[in-house]
């Protein structure tokens, strides 16, 4: 580095304008390959004091340099507003780094000030960036307003504006608007049909999904690990095991590795499809875990009952020095509670502010759950006395379910009462409050319930329970 600098220096001292195409690329290079700030505020004063700091080029890639040693603000911004001339790709640089940071506003203002204070108009490329900030900044109409723009300059056809356009509109939760973008262009790359398929992933669309990929793979694009994410948590919505191992062997088959979230929602979508040895096998195959792949495991262990497993994977987990989050609290909570482990729950409700987090409702409900499973119902009733917030139907509905298997009268119709006040219209909890009173051989009120419920004409509605069969999915009434 010190040889190149010498070099530059003289070479310098004998330039005699600033067209050095020799002299340039070495301050190319020089900044693209900058090991920190300090570094880079030497080549910036040598720019100053050359004619060289004309050249956009180099100017521009300063202001990407400064934003990638962490110093967008001041440094990058006040280079770019000092340089002598900006041009499209300087504008797209500093829009671009602002779209991508924490202040994605900020990107939002530089174009409307490109717009209103320059001759610079956007490119295909500018669009695509500001469009992003919004979503950052969750402006609805201030995007759909940049999508008239996009439509007015022409751009609408262009697959980087479109992409962003449906990513846009995927990320808004207007999935059917994006649908509309998409089946209007006549070409499609990979990217766009990605950005599809991922928005009926997350918005929990998995049917439509799943005819956008045969669609896909019809079109003759090949899938990446990307799409397989989105098939793998469209499976795991469903509860669909076959389609979603078939995804995980072609991963497996295409060497795609075990890339982090696509491990993760391999893991997810065999928990979900309750296959808790193929996630845990998943688990141990892959490279790298984060608190993520922890956590649903955990969560998945819990919910099943397996207390000790859970346990032990909470145990290893600490032992990584891996930080848990309140989704690994509430997988340890809930196994907990399936297992009536009232003082391990409690100890590690207590473990939660060591760690940074803050309990929220859930773990709250997970709490009483485990209390009034275990008999504790008095407890469990001072246990929301003291909650920070109030308590809602699903935490009160689980002191009464255990009201109903320990035979607590007093405490059962007292929050029952407190249940059907607040929620009138919910059958179950008259049922709850029915069966508490039969249980305890009181009849005579466990009619007068029943009564209640005709008069308000409150009917228990059956459930409904889904099965995988070998065409579809199958639904059957519970009896």
């Amino acid at each position: 580095m010190k040889t190149l600098l010498k070099k530059l220096y003289y070479s310098t001292l004998a330039c005699s304008g600033p067209t050095n195409s020799n002299l340039i690329s070495c301050y190319f290079s020089l900044i693209n390959s900058s090991p920190n700030c300090k570094h880079l505020r030497h080549l910036h004063a040598r720019l100053l004091r050359t004619s060289l700091y004309d050249n956009v080029v180099l100017s521009s890639r300063l202001v990407l340099a400064y934003s990638r040693h962490k110093h967008l603000v001041p440094y990058s911004l006040s280079v770019f507003f000092h340089m002598p001339q900006r041009n499209i790709y300087s504008w797209n640089i500093i829009i671009g780094e602002f779209s991508r940071s924490n202040s994605p506003s900020q990107a939002i203002h530089l174009f409307l000030h490109m717009w209103q204070s320059s001759n610079v108009r956007p490119d295909d490329f500018t669009l695509p960036l500001v469009l992003r900030a919004c979503v950052g900044c969750g402006l609805v109409k201030l995007a759909v307003s940049f999508h008239g723009l996009c439509v007015k300059l022409g751009f609408e056809r262009s697959p980087f504006v479109a992409s962003a356009l449906v990513f846009l509109y995927v990320s808004f939760g207007k999935i059917f608007y994006a649908r509309v973008l998409f089946d209007g262009m006549p070409k499609r790359d990979a990217v766009m049909w990605t950005a599809m398929l991922d928005g009926y992933a997350k918005h929990e669309e998995p049917t439509l999904g799943l005819e956008l990929f045969r669609e896909m793979v019809d079109a003759g694009v090949t899938p990446d690990w990307v799409v397989m994410l989105s098939l793998v948590l469209m499976c795991g919505q469903l509860g669909w095991l076959k389609h979603g191992k078939s995804v995980h062997g072609w991963c497996v088959r295409r060497w795609l590795g075990m890339e982090l979230n696509l491990g993760n929602a391999i893991v997810d979508m065999y928990l979900k499809c309750a296959m808790l040895t193929y996630a845990h096998r998943v688990f141990d195959m892959m490279n790298q875990r984060d608190v993520i792949s922890w956590s649903s495991l955990i969560l998945g262990y819990g919910m099943s009952g397996n207390v000790t497993t859970a346990l032990e994977l909470f145990d290893d987990m600490i032992a990584k020095e891996i930080k848990p989050n309140e989704v690994t609290f509430l997988g340890i909570l809930s196994a907990c509670a399936h297992g009536g482990e009232a003082e391990i729950a409690t100890s590690c409700f207590e473990m939660m502010r060591d760690y940074g987090v803050t309990p929220e409702l859930k773990h709250y409900a997970s709490m009483v759950d485990c209390l009034a499973r275990a008999g504790l119902l008095e407890q469990a009733e001072d246990f929301i006395k003291g909650m920070p917030m109030e308590p809602d139907a699903a935490i009160l509905g689980a002191i009464v379910a255990g009201c109903r298997v320990h035979n607590n009268v007093e405490v059962g119709e007292r929050i029952a009462k407190k249940l059907i006040s607040l929620e009138p219209e919910k059958a179950g909890y008259y049922v709850l409050l029915s069966n508490i009173y039969a249980a305890a051989s009181k009849f005579d009120e466990a009619e007068k319930v029943r009564e209640l419920m005709k008069g308000k004409n409150v009917s228990k509605v059956a459930g409904c329970s889904l099965i995988e069969s070998k065409t579809w999915l199958s639904s059957s009434p519970k009896q």
